[in-house]
């Protein structure tokens, strides 16, 4: 496939923009001639994507972290539809918290995943769609590849975004877990699932997961699949930061499902306000608040695999 890399220098601590010229010199050994473009500031990925599937690139890959592949995702869309539903997206994974790739089971090596982009092994990718609020208050859209919550999770999404991350991801997700916890309470909301009668609950969080991974490992939505045409719906009640302390090993396993804190079930749309400020994370950006609606888009895209 002609494929075109978007490459985030930033990614791995600047690592990807220093050893560029060996990473690209590999690549063209594996897969050949590739087109490829640098982001340059927020949302640059989608641009490079949508020019790349305009110039005719079959397979767009993403090269960096979580929030370059969601970047990448919008990419692939335009005027509410995908730009070619047969072109694939490919990744390099170079990252902090590698949630994305966790879910099948894709380790950093730059072996592997040039291995995935010499295969023409594809496989349908379901994509999520939230409508919400913006920072600005203003109504918004945005595309996600992996898991779109809310509640302490987008809360702890945006600590560790507004911090620094020179800790690695695995220990500033946890330092941002521990210093959000602390202080967190249980949030009002009003939810709505594929068309029913609106439920008024308290939540610690609620994600809505095409993947199982998010916050750095945790394993949110354990028997999440990615081109079944749902999202696996994970909804967390009156946790505090003791129960991810005390029990984190049954977080980071998916064994938190079978706990009576935790409801898990499955769903295609979902609905959500509150009367309180609730922040709203995609693939560990967060990008607004309640409300919002999130919907799957199955099969939208394809995934080099």
């Amino acid at each position: 496939m002609k494929t075109f890399l978007v490459v985030n220098p930033r990614s791995a601590g600047g690592e990807t923009g220093r050893r560029w010229a060996e990473i690209s010199g590999q690549v063209t050994r594996v897969i050949g001639d590739f087109g490829f473009g640098f982001t340059e500031g927020v949302m640059d990925a989608v641009r490079l994507t949508r020019d790349a599937l305009a110039d005719g690139y079959e397979c767009i890959t993403a090269v960096g972290g979580d929030g370059t592949v969601n970047e990448v995702v919008n990419g692939f869309f335009a005027d509410g539809k995908a730009i070619n539903p047969q072109a694939a997206l490919g990744l390099i994974p170079r990252g902090t918290g590698g949630d994305f790739r966790r879910a099948f089971g894709w380790d950093l090596e730059l072996d592997s995943a040039l291995a995935r982009l010499r295969s023409d092994k594809t496989e349908p990718f379901d994509v999520g769609l939230a409508e919400y609020v913006n920072h600005q208050g203003q109504p918004e859209s945005r595309y996600f590849a992996n898991i779109a919550s809310f509640g302490v999770s987008a809360a702890i999404a945006h600590e560790v975004n507004v911090g620094s991350k020179a800790l690695g991801g695995n220990l500033s997700f946890l330092w941002g877990t521990v210093k959000t916890l602390a202080k967190h309470k249980d949030v009002q909301v009003r939810l709505q699932v594929d068309g029913g009668e609106p439920e008024a609950m308290g939540i610690t969080a609620i994600a809505a997961a095409n993947g199982r991974y998010f916050g750095s490992g945790m394993c949110v939505a354990p028997k999440a699949v990615t081109h079944d045409g749902r999202f696996d719906l994970t909804l967390w009640r009156d946790y505090t930061l003791a129960d991810f302390v005390i029990k984190s090993k049954g977080v980071y396993n998916g064994d938190h499902i079978t706990w009576t804190k935790t409801r898990y079930t499955q769903c295609q749309t979902l609905r959500a306000e509150s009367d309180e400020q609730v922040f709203l994370e995609m693939d560990g950006e967060v990008p607004g608040r309640l409300p919002c609606r999130i919907t799957i888009l199955p099969g939208a895209i394809r995934l080099k695999v």
